[in-house]
């Protein structure tokens, strides 16, 4: 058995600390390694571990590259191109490539010299990953949308109220300030009583019979499709605006874009603790392609006490694409960019100004700061697991409705649809293949 000597045991501000008292001081120390100007000691970092590096984990990953406190240590992908580009970005952000790289997920989550996770796989890989991480104690970036299921992410919410970690759901609007204006007026009466809150985003995209192809070198197929249905390998298939519109892997739009929208408009219903109970709606899927998740529709949500919310696609008679706030009184209509109301002095009145009427929303102006804040100050962050799944179960909601055709009446305290077995079951995960479990909470 390997012996630690007591120098090599102590953490590095220590080992420093003992250097000097005994006059052993090396003869230069740079700066940040003693947190010195500002920056942070490589001691007090938060270290990172992504999982998934594609299109968003890479985007996701940026971000946490230009926080000084945090350092990222790890990456998992089974796509080696994606790992090569993030290895470049990290050595473009350090100055070196010095990251540990692995292409099974359990064993990153396995190492306890990693804080934090952030996860940012397809959409059927969201929930196992991010169970087993959370499982072993690490905070984590959950990207959106939660899961394939309603079960799924309730699971994931048992987690971390279990391990008491810190979640951060990738709805980075809640960091906007647009959209916590938009908030702010409709929760304050300056819109008059709110009669609906209509929500528009973009709807499915049609594609066509994917020829099978023989698998690259470079990607492990048959661990990228994982827990999904099997399915044969096609180049396209890796990219996001496209398995994103296939139901092995995604909800659809109406998940996978909707959510950013539906959590808005839950923030400024004043229903981030609640839901719907009563949903109507109608939809349509391809008749032939493999892009088979939905790709129309509209979905009538009706609250006990707060405004009803109707969400449509893009392309839908009367919407556009964004929140739009109705009051009695006066609109806002809120996107990514813009915040625009028909009553142009609604927003040059200093009265109405954003966060200085009685009813202010908790601030954030970077979501990727936010969360680090949260795990310091040992808070929750601006959109925290409880927020989350209560957004993402309208995509949840909304679906079921839309395949079911039929009026549901949900019970938002119980969790439950009322009456209704076949959408309760619909709640459920579906069948895993192979040997992937849903880790046991």
């Amino acid at each position: 058995m390997k012996t630690k000597s007591p120098l090599t045991a102590l953490p590095r501000r220590s080992f420093l600390k003992t250097m000097l008292a005994a006059g052993a001081a090396p003869w230069f120390v740079p700066a940040h390694v003693l947190g010195a100007n500002g920056q942070t000691a490589p001691s007090n970092k938060l270290t990172v571990g992504v999982i998934g590096v594609g299109a968003q984990g890479h985007g996701d990953m940026q971000s946490f590259l230009t926080q000084d406190d945090v350092r990222v240590t790890a990456l998992c992908d089974v796509n080696r191109r994606n790992l090569d580009r993030a290895r470049k970005t990290i050595a473009t952000s350090y100055g070196k490539d010095e990251v540990k790289v692995f292409a099974d997920f359990r064993e990153l989550n396995a190492d306890p010299s990693i804080d934090i996770v952030l996860m940012a796989l397809p959409v059927h890989w969201h929930s196992i990953p991010s169970l087993d991480a959370i499982l072993h104690g690490k905070h984590i970036f959950h990207e959106k949308p939660m899961a394939l299921s309603f079960e799924e992410g309730r699971r994931v919410r048992a987690a971390v109220k279990k391990k008491g970690v810190v979640f951060q759901f990738g709805t980075q609007q809640r960091s906007d300030l647009k959209f916590r204006w938009a908030c702010e007026l409709a929760l304050n009466g300056r819109l008059g009583k709110i009669k609906e809150i209509q929500v528009c985003a973009p709807g499915g995209k049609p594609g066509p019979t994917y020829p099978t192809q023989p698998v690259p070198d470079y990607v492990d197929w048959d661990r990228w499709v994982g827990p999904a249905r099997a399915t044969a390998f096609n180049v396209e298939k890796l990219k996001r605006d496209n398995h994103e519109n296939i139901a092995a892997f995604s909800l659809g739009m109406i998940s996978c874009w909707g959510i950013h929208h539906l959590d808005i408009a839950q923030w400024g219903n004043g229903a981030d603790a609640t839901g719907p109970n009563r949903i109507v709606a109608s939809g349509e899927f391809a008749k032939e392609g493999d892009h088979d998740a939905v790709q129309k529709w509209q979905v009538r949500y009706e609250y006990t006490g707060r405004a009803p919310l109707v969400f449509a696609h893009e392309g839908t008679a009367g919407f556009d694409h964004g929140i739009k706030f109705i009051g009695e009184s006066d609109t806002v209509h809120v996107k990514r960019g813009t915040i625009a109301s028909p009553n142009e002095n609604l927003l040059r009145d200093p009265q109405n100004k954003y966060d200085t009427m009685p009813i202010t929303l908790p601030i954030s102006t970077h979501h990727t700061r936010n969360f680090l804040d949260a795990i310091r100050q040992k808070r929750r962050a601006i959109c925290d697991v409880e927020t989350a799944l209560r957004s993402d179960t309208l995509c949840q909601l909304g679906l079921i409705a839309v395949q079911q055709g039929l009026e549901l009446r949900w019970d938002p305290q119980a969790e439950r649809f009322l009456n209704n077995d076949a959408a309760n079951a619909a709640l459920q995960p579906r069948t895993l293949r192979g040997d992937w479990k849903l880790p046991v909470v």
